[in-house]
């Protein structure tokens, strides 16, 4: 990216924001107003211009961007804890609804991808467009077997023209973390280096595929999704071939109630839907704006558009879990401990302190009753407060924010009436106890039972040489200092339950390790040593303790 084609991007920026009228926000900006007086001095001003809300002129301006911009607009309005409403609402209204390139080219396209003529694949090609995005564009097709399927193809130069801009994005990111108060704590370059990673993820249909792949797998046989097939040996790193499908619309609530659908059963099973994703396949869809979601004639939800997905880590699923279930029983002081013990606020906060915080956002929202309650506004009510706290962003929770407001917002108009509390609730309560009770203590020892079977013999040997290096003085501890905090953190936040379960599970394991010395045939015989026996027993007493009260 040479300097000059960068100058001339921000002449052509600067240009848009100063037809659209935003020259006057920017100059309103803590970092711009030593120098807004200059506003008054700038041509444009002396005109009179026509007065249009803030929001509305910021959604226009990024239109008239370009694809990049629109979809930056689109990421940043799922961060509504830090947008005003009337912005983080007009900026939800973004849709890829851009002009399309020709169907000849995309036909060349393909072909040059193939490395032969179209009609080696297809009987049918329209060269009409189905629909037409930022990124690629879809074409109506039929297979030479006669599946009808739907060709997604990227748009061409793409990758040179989201360079550039994403390149002018880190330059506003890093002067806005270096002149901004609040800037450090949003890592806004860390931020653009998400939407740069997202961006690129979308221009490899092979990488969707597999998305689109991975879901349908998850959901096979599911009554509540279906995920269309992909046609691999068809699909290229620019062209994908997926299943053609046919449903109504989900915004389209008319036809919905005259193909009989029950609403709200439909909202229902969104929300379910979700939290399976979210909770038991930690792989979800990231961007299920109504566009994307039809409805089958028998109830059953349609997915398309499966180039952003997102996914927690076992650590992020628990503690949201458990701040879920802590909002939906009101206890406060457990949201609080949480947000320290996950470390999404510092640990030096006082837990009293933020406690109080949540109670004073959450109390007037929870006098209302449960079905006019908005969980998704609630959070970013929530999250508002933590910033307060030195909050800092959660990349890996922005994509499940912002999926959350889509699917509520969806919910709620599908069914005005609907309880995601009702709904989520029970759901949650199942997955705890899957994860922290007898049924996780089962499945942990029967995964594990292989390995520690089979390392089982070097105990021992090991065993003996840590005591023979401490009884000599040569055993040395070394530790990293993130090891340390890593170390601490996890002392403070152990619980009863914890000591326990890793006492129990020593004393399993010791008990293998006796039993493989005597031989594996004497695992489960009667005439193994009694003390192993015991030992085994104890674990279990000890395991059995670790398990919840409820």
């Amino acid at each position: 990216m040479t300097k000059i084609s960068q100058l001339l991007r921000l002449l052509k920026i600067s240009w848009v924001l100063v037809r659209h009228g935003l020259d006057e926000l920017i100059l309103a900006t803590h970092l711009f107003r030593p120098v807004r007086f200059i506003g008054l001095f700038l041509p444009w001003h002396w005109l009179p211009r026509r007065e249009q809300d803030r929001g509305a002129r910021i959604r226009r301006a990024l239109e008239d961007l370009g694809p990049i911009f629109v979809k930056f607009g689109q990421i940043l309005s799922t961060r509504r804890d830090l947008l005003p409403d009337d912005i983080a609402i007009e900026l939800a209204k973004l849709q890829d609804q851009v002009a399309p390139f020709a169907g000849e080219q995309a036909r060349a396209i393909i072909e040059n991808a193939y490395g032969y003529p179209l009609e080696n694949v297809f009987t049918e090609f329209d060269i009409t467009p189905l629909a037409s995005a930022s990124i690629a564009q879809v074409h109506a097709a039929t297979l030479k077997n006669g599946d009808k399927v739907v060709v997604k193809v990227l748009r061409p130069g793409i990758l040179p023209v989201i360079k550039r801009d994403v390149s002018l994005l880190y330059i506003i990111a890093a002067r806005i973390e270096r002149y901004w108060t609040m800037g450090r704590q949003l890592h806004a370059v860390d931020v653009v280096h998400e939407i740069e990673k997202t961006l690129l993820d979308e221009l490899d249909l092979m990488r969707e595929a597999a998305n689109a792949s991975q879901l349908r797998r998850n959901f096979e046989g599911s009554e509540l999704i279906y995920i269309p097939d992909v046609y691999w040996p068809h699909t290229r790193k620019n062209v994908m071939v997926l299943e053609r499908i046919s449903g109504i619309p989900v915004s389209n609530i008319d036809d919905l109630k005259k193909a009989g659908i029950d609403l709200r059963t439909l909202a229902e099973r969104g929300v379910i839907i979700f939290f399976t994703q979210v909770f038991r396949h930690s792989f979800f869809h990231a961007d299920m704006h109504p566009g994307n979601i039809f409805v089958a004639d028998n109830g059953q939800y349609i997915a398309v558009d499966f180039g952003i997905m997102g996914a927690l880590n076992a650590s992020d699923q628990r503690y949201l879990a458990e701040n879920f279930l802590a909002f939906f029983n009101r206890d406060y002081r457990r949201v609080a401990e949480l947000h320290v013990e996950s470390g999404w606020v510092d640990e030096d906060t006082r837990v009293e302190e933020f406690e109080s915080a949540i109670r004073t956002v959450c109390e007037p929202i929870f006098d209302k009753p449960l079905k006019d309650i908005s969980f998704g506004q609630l959070l970013l009510r929530l999250f508002q407060t933590a910033r307060r706290f030195n909050m800092e962003v959660q990349p890996q929770l922005i994509l499940l924010q912002k999926t959350l407001l889509n699917i509520e917002g969806l919910g709620r108009q599908l069914y005005p009436d609907l309880d995601l509390w009702q709904t989520a609730k029970p759901f949650l309560e199942d997955w705890i106890k899957d994860q922290i009770g007898p049924r996780a203590i089962a499945r942990q020892i029967k995964d594990n039972l292989p390995a520690w079977l089979e390392k089982a013999p070097q105990m021992p040997a090991l065993l003996y040489d840590v005591l023979e290096q401490t009884r000599e003085g040569k055993l040395k501890v070394e530790m990293q200092t993130t090891q340390l905090e890593s170390l601490r953190r996890e002392i403070r936040s152990a619980s009863r339950r914890n000591i326990f379960s890793i006492i129990g599970g020593s004393l399993i394991i010791s008990a293998a390790v006796i039993f493989s010395l005597d031989g594996y045939s004497k695992l489960m015989s009667a005439g193994a040593p009694i003390h192993t026996w015991v030992l085994g027993a104890l674990g279990i007493v000890f395991l059995l303790a670790a398990w919840p009260e409820d």
